[in-house]
């Protein structure tokens, strides 16, 4: 039989409904293979099994997975880490952008267009490349004539991402479950490592620091956490600003007037201490409601004070000294709905 006649055999034999046989070996093949009810462990083709989306952490007793998770996560981090721009880079890149201006001068602001914009990315080495594309450019483009934007004002920005994924890493080492949160205790040791790097506490005497860093973790658990689970997001800390405010510290020419209006100075930490103390006639370290009452210019109303207490912590029916930071917050942030609504009491008071 030539090639012609066998080929005329197979496609009237596939006309008249085809190997029985072999249409039954087929359907048993591919229900075999795409049936979705068949078990995965059957399947030695991977891609028939759903992936796994969530590991669960080690408990404690796993001892050996813990460690094997917490080298893991610090290799991460030294990567991460090593991929940002040093101080010799950065100085490169300002030397480059300097070099790199787009005429005309406009007074003493220097700009760049595009164009040689890109021919910093070319001499810069793969750290810095991200920051150079047209997105960026976009994002900082304003409404100069010639279709620049500011050096100054683009170095700026480099900066910011920079210490946005610097002071992530910091912070991640402390994030004992590498989960993305940190617990009250694990933002406590973070600030305390802190102080020594802040020029504007080192007038703060040692056996205050744990006062201190009592007074600067409250503000962070009473905005960032209102539901009071007892953690709080890293990207929340960033996204929120307090660091911003608690960073200022480093500036040793700060002046008095922002050191009194930031939470986090040496002065607004010792005055609500003081004020604590004062408060506390007894000396017991606690306050109870007569001496919550003197709060402030005493307007307070026995009613509204009965509400706080119903509303917070107490132990014997006195307050401690995070809860009454967490009053003073609300009392000192009024304005804020988010505020009134889960610690201060908002009416018939």
């Amino acid at each position: 039989m030539d090639l012609a006649d066998y080929l005329k055999h197979r496609n009237s034999k596939e006309l008249l409904g085809g190997d029985k046989a072999s249409d039954e070996q087929l359907l048993t093949e591919y229900y075999t293979k795409w049936n979705v009810k068949e078990d995965p462990k059957n399947c030695n083709t991977g891609a028939y099994v759903i992936p796994r989306f969530y590991t669960r952490p080690p408990t404690d007793d796993q001892v050996l997975l813990q460690k094997l998770r917490e080298e893991a996560r610090t290799s991460f981090l030294q990567r991460k880490n090593s991929q940002l721009m040093s101080n010799e880079e950065l100085q490169k890149l300002w030397t480059l952008l300097e070099k790199y201006h787009s005429p005309p001068d406009d007074g003493d602001e220097l700009m760049i267009n595009f164009k040689d914009y890109e021919k910093i990315k070319d001499e810069m080495d793969e750290k810095c490349s991200s920051f150079f594309t047209a997105t960026t450019f976009a994002k900082l483009l304003r409404d100069d004539p010639y279709g620049r934007v500011s050096i100054m004002q683009m170095f700026n920005y480099i900066m910011k991402k920079e210490w946005l994924q610097q002071t992530r890493i910091s912070l991640s080492l402390f994030d004992v479950q590498g989960l993305g949160y940190l617990k009250e205790s694990d933002l406590e040791n973070y600030i305390l490592e802190l102080i020594p790097t802040l020029p504007q506490l080192n007038c703060l005497e040692e056996s205050f620091h744990s006062f201190y860093v009592c007074t600067a973790v409250r503000k962070f658990f009473f905005f960032l956490d209102p539901l009071r689970t007892g953690r709080v997001k890293i990207q929340d800390i960033l996204a929120c600003g307090f660091l911003d405010d608690l960073l200022e510290l480093r500036d040793e020419d700060m002046p008095k007037e922002a050191q009194e209006a930031n939470w986090f100075s040496a002065p607004s930490s010792l005055r609500i201490y003081g004020q604590y103390l004062s408060l506390d006639t007894d000396h017991n370290g606690m306050l109870n409601k007569e001496e919550l009452m003197r709060y402030g210019t005493s307007t307070l109303t026995l009613s509204f004070v009965d509400r706080i207490f119903q509303e917070c912590l107490t132990y014997d029916g006195e307050v401690d000294y995070k809860t009454y930071l967490d009053f003073v917050l609300a009392m000192e942030n009024k304005k804020r709905t988010s505020v009134n609504s889960v610690f201060l009491p908002t009416s018939g008071y």
